[in-house]
């Protein structure tokens, strides 16, 4: 009977020791899935925080805007000669389609103006990336005139030393915030020749 005796108290033993290596192994992995569970709560509570700053974004990202195809047109340039012509295709990108109606009424209006824009630009002017953007920014600018639209052109701010004196009398107003439903103008064709 003695040689009996140690062989339960191993394996009481054993059984302690898995019973504590299986609970400290429980414990740690509860812990950890705590600790994972609040690290996730606090990102998830930054992005609500954050999510007050992009509704204006989204919500003008959820309404699409309207797209108004123009005719194409072809004009002479105001290079010397006379001998170059642009064929141009405009699309306008308005704030919605009651602005695309209001544009369409004064569609011959619009077009007469544009063809008067363009005619004044030579083939120098619209070939480079800025001279497409200047017109396309002065084609914005005239089809919002007849819709009753302003929008100012930008005004070079005077430089530091131009105002010494420390007077801002001089300054030029504020802009006031674009409310131009012409949002874009985009061109679908530009061949100059």
């Amino acid at each position: 009977m003695s040689e009996n005796a140690p062989a339960p108290a191993k394996s009481k033993k054993l059984v302690l020791l898995a019973a504590a290596v299986l609970l400290v192994v429980l414990v740690g992995g509860a812990a950890a899935w705590f600790l994972a569970s609040q690290r996730q709560a606090a990102l998830d509570d930054e992005d609500a925080d954050q999510a007050p700053r992009r509704p204006a974004a989204s919500a003008a990202a959820k309404a699409p805007p309207t797209f108004l195809p123009m005719e194409n047109m072809v004009v002479n340039l105001a290079d010397p000669g006379g001998d170059r012509f642009a064929q141009i295709g405009i699309t306008l990108e308005l704030a919605d389609a009651k602005t695309a109606d209001q544009v369409k009424a004064y569609m011959p209006s619009i077009r007469s103006g544009v063809l008067l824009l363009v005619s004044q630009r030579t083939t120098d002017d619209l070939l480079t990336r800025e001279g497409k953007e200047q017109l396309a920014q002065d084609i914005r600018l005239e089809v919002a005139r007849p819709l009753g639209y302003t929008v100012p052109k930008p005004r070079k701010r005077p430089s530091r030393r131009d105002d010494d004196d420390g007077d801002d009398d001089d300054e030029p107003p504020r802009r006031r915030a674009d409310d131009n439903p012409v949002r874009q103008v985009h061109f679908s064709s530009f061949i100059i020749q």
